[in-house]
């Protein structure tokens, strides 16, 4: 009885160790699986990483350029702005002659003894200024007697009938001024008007 149990009580054993040597090999394989994984989740969080790394830059561009752009835009305002505010700066400094010359005929004004000399300074100065504008801001003015009456050009104060065969400016009271093409002020007149045939 004794040597049957013995015999019994090895063959477990061996039964045993048998069942315990693929576990040991099934560990190894699980680590072996294991040791393969890390570099694999390394190489994730390097690209991770790497994406996080390019978003900041990408960020920090959009940042600048949306910094630089908004520079740019103040930048343009406040030169509108002073453009707005000293576009008349040259004109103003050509007036500065015309403004002398005035002043110097008023105090002329004061010693003289010869009405007609101050009224032909007066006009010297009215005849430069004229040209001065002409010359180099193509101010023109227009407004005769005798020119045909256009509404789009001419302010009509009144009318009266004549002997006309057209609507014409029969008196100016106020010259009309062209800046280039653009009307900047309209001439007042007076009309001559045709005679109504139904009045003979």
């Amino acid at each position: 009885m004794k040597e049957s149990e013995k015999a019994q009580d090895e063959t477990e054993e061996v039964n045993e160790a048998s069942m315990e040597q693929p576990a040991a090999e099934g560990d190894g394989a699980e680590q072996s699986a294991d040791a393969g994984g890390r570099p694999e989740e390394a190489s994730e969080a390097d690209r991770i990483a790497a994406l996080e790394k390019e978003n900041a830059e990408l960020k920090d561009q959009l940042l600048r350029r949306a910094a630089d752009f908004d520079n740019y835009r103040k930048r343009m305002l406040r030169e509108k702005q002073e453009t707005a505010e000293y576009a008349n700066s040259n004109l103003l400094a050509d007036l500065l002659e015309s403004l002398d010359n005035f002043d110097r005929t008023v105090e002329a004004a004061d010693k003289a003894k010869d009405a007609k000399s101050i009224a032909d300074g007066v006009k010297m100065i009215s005849k430069n200024l004229v040209k001065m504008l002409e010359d180099k801001y193509s101010l023109v003015s227009y407004g005769k007697v005798g020119d045909v009456f256009n509404p789009d050009e001419h302010q009509a104060i009144g009318s009266a009938e004549g002997d006309v065969k057209e609507p014409v400016l029969k008196e100016v009271y106020l010259k009309g001024y062209k800046l280039k093409e653009k009307i900047i002020r309209h001439a007042k007149v007076m009309v001559a008007m045709p005679a109504e045939s139904g009045s003979q």
